[in-house]
């Protein structure tokens, strides 16, 4: 019978790594005694990173002396003390490829589930002295796995391991940790996963977002772009839609067909300024289009270098250079209702979606809900308006802000105010709808948290951030307002281009990764494994080629790439 060999504990502290602070609850050691098993974890325990490692659903970590031993083989090591992985359960037996998602085992006076298998995270690399450990954790098909603990009570080394119930499906640890972080899966192996009432509400959300990206249309779900890199564009027109906003249509300078355009994708624009200058890089949202001519792109003039001279220096006739149409915030071909929501120039990324659906005359239910300040910055209301005219199961929410003194309650708009949780709750929104969001980032977060409270399911909501997105670093502080800027110490090698952060830079070889030489530059960064397992840190390759270091276990779509792992060939472009 399976047993305890070891009860593992261990408050957060922080620790000097890689020329930073983490704080971190890795550092785990075994106890005396008998200890209590409770909701959220082990008396003694805590989790610095609740958000990746905490939660009733991640309360109690497990891991086999079997694959101790193993490891001590496979990296050379001398025998590892109880903890070293930081498990709070040290057990013999229960390996990963025999223990089910939604087993239940009785420990002491405990009642406990599997949840899911370990998180991927830098942070045991860090214990185990060994960067890779992450990756190799996955590779060798030996995770661990999470305990919820369903009935509190004590538990101590000696404790034997009763599986009381086996859990729905039939799926082990080591079937669903292979499911998200290796190549190969079926349809219905996600649905499968999908149907284990304990599997963890993440993992539920990531294989919700595997099924939803096999039931797109083919070339819908990050599909490869049209073309590498950037190709020539005329500005066919310039249209003033008032003080703030311009419109810009672009045309193939070859004159060729252009490839459609997915509703709510956005192009990477540079613009040579001439003189020396370095050019604009800037990415935007395509506003319109008319299907294999033109492009069409709205900008806000706001403090940024980009929307200043597009404003003050981009005229009809001129040339300009653009990637091909990119991005996965597209509309879902899966017949649920339909959502947009949007605050001021957020609306263009969403016209699009509006226009096909009218276009197509769909059946599904559309919900358009639009916030501006007044009819003289609601300067696609006509556009919107013609387009849900189409759509007789349509329904419109518009919102002024600040309305004008001539602004008509009524007739110009619907309500006075912004967009908030109590008029969401109010408008008796279709709980299987698919929700489309892009707005300032504030407008986004609220929004988000209202449709949480809401009880929206979170792989329901979609959305697009202008600009970078937020940082998300697990355990350290993030570049927090620093805007971007070139390294401390200038590289020489291939220029590497942040089109998001308008930042181009030269690579040195001194950074290990296109990540640090991001991080470097406070470019805003997501990553959490570091060794190219969770694809976090995935983000458009614009333009340029790389170089793997270690190899992915699972490649990403063509036309992205993992920058934790990854260094230039030559010239290149990101996404961030």
């Amino acid at each position: 019978m399976a047993s305890v060999l070891s009860v593992n504990v261990g408050l957060p502290r922080e620790v000097a790594w890689e020329g930073r602070i983490v704080r971190t609850g890795i550092f785990k050691s075994p106890v005396e005694g008998r200890v209590m098993a409770r909701t959220l974890n082990i008396d003694g325990d805590g989790q610095a990173d609740t958000a990746g490692h905490g939660g009733p659903n991640r309360a109690v970590m497990v891991y086999q002396i079997e694959s101790y031993r193993y490891w001590e083989a496979f990296l050379g090591r001398p025998p590892l003390e109880y903890g070293r992985f930081g498990e709070n359960l040290t057990i013999e037996g229960l390996p990963d490829n025999e223990v089910r998602i939604g087993d239940r085992y009785r420990i002491g006076g405990a009642l406990f589930e599997v949840t899911q298998p370990r998180v991927t995270c830098y942070r045991v690399g860090i214990r185990m002295e060994h960067p890779q450990m992450a990756s190799l954790l996955v590779a060798h098909r030996r995770p661990g796995f999470y305990f919820k603990v369903l009935e509190e009570g004590e538990i101590g080394a000696g404790d034997p391991i009763e599986r009381v119930s086996r859990g729905p499906e039939d799926l082990t640890v080591a079937d669903v940790d292979a499911l998200l972080y290796l190549p190969g899966h079926s349809r219905d192996t996600l649905e499968r996963a999908l149907r284990i009432p304990a599997l963890s509400p993440g993992w539920k959300q990531s294989f919700a977002k595997m099924l939803e990206d096999e039931g797109r249309p083919k070339g819908a779900a990050r599909s490869q772009p049209a073309w590498s890199g950037y190709r020539p564009f005329t500005v066919q027109s310039v249209h003033r839609e008032n003080d703030a906003v311009r419109s810009f249509v672009l045309v193939p300078e070859d004159g060729s067909l252009l490839p459609p355009a997915l509703p709510g994708q956005f192009l990477a624009l540079r613009i040579d300024r001439g003189d020396g200058q370095s050019p604009v890089l800037r990415s935007y949202s395509i506003s319109g289009c008319v299907p294999g001519q033109n492009f069409r792109i709205s900008v806000k003039r706001g403090n940024g270098e980009g929307s200043r001279f597009l404003h003050e220096h981009v005229a009809a006739g001129q040339r300009v250079e653009a990637s091909a149409p990119r991005g996965d915030f597209t509309l879902m071909a899966n017949g649920s209702p339909v959502v947009l929501i949007s605050a001021g120039i957020g609306i263009t990324p969403l016209l699009p979606m509006l226009g096909a659906l009218a276009a197509e005359s769909t059946p599904r239910t559309v919900w358009w809900i639009h916030c501006t300040r007044s009819v003289a910055d609601d300067v696609f209301r006509d556009e919107v308006r013609s387009a849900l005219a189409k759509l007789p199961a349509a329904r419109e929410w518009s919102f002024y802000s600040r309305p004008d003194v001539g602004d008509v309650e009524g007739r110009d708009y619907m309500v006075g105010g912004r967009i908030d949780g109590s008029r969401l709750a109010a408008m008796g929104l279709p709980p299987d709808a698919h929700y489309y969001l892009c707005g300032p980032q504030a407008f986004m977060r609220q929004t988000m948290a209202d449709l949480g409270r809401l009880g929206v399911d979170a792989s329901h909501i979609h959305s697009e951030t202008f600009g970078a997105e937020a940082s998300l670093t697990p355990g350290t502080a993030g570049p927090g307002d620093q805007p971007p800027h070139p390294p401390e110490e200038a590289g020489t090698g291939p220029t590497v281009t942040f089109t998001r952060s308008g930042l181009s830079v030269a690579w040195d070889p001194r950074y290990g990764s296109l990540l640090e030489l991001a991080e470097a530059c406070d470019v805003p960064v997501r990553w959490s494994c570091r060794t190219g397992v969770c694809h976090t840190c995935q983000c458009g390759l614009v333009e340029g080629a790389v170089a793997y270091a270690p190899d992915p276990l699972l490649p990403p779509p063509e036309g992205d790439v993992l920058i934790c792992c990854t260094t230039p060939r030559g010239p290149l472009s990101l996404d961030l």
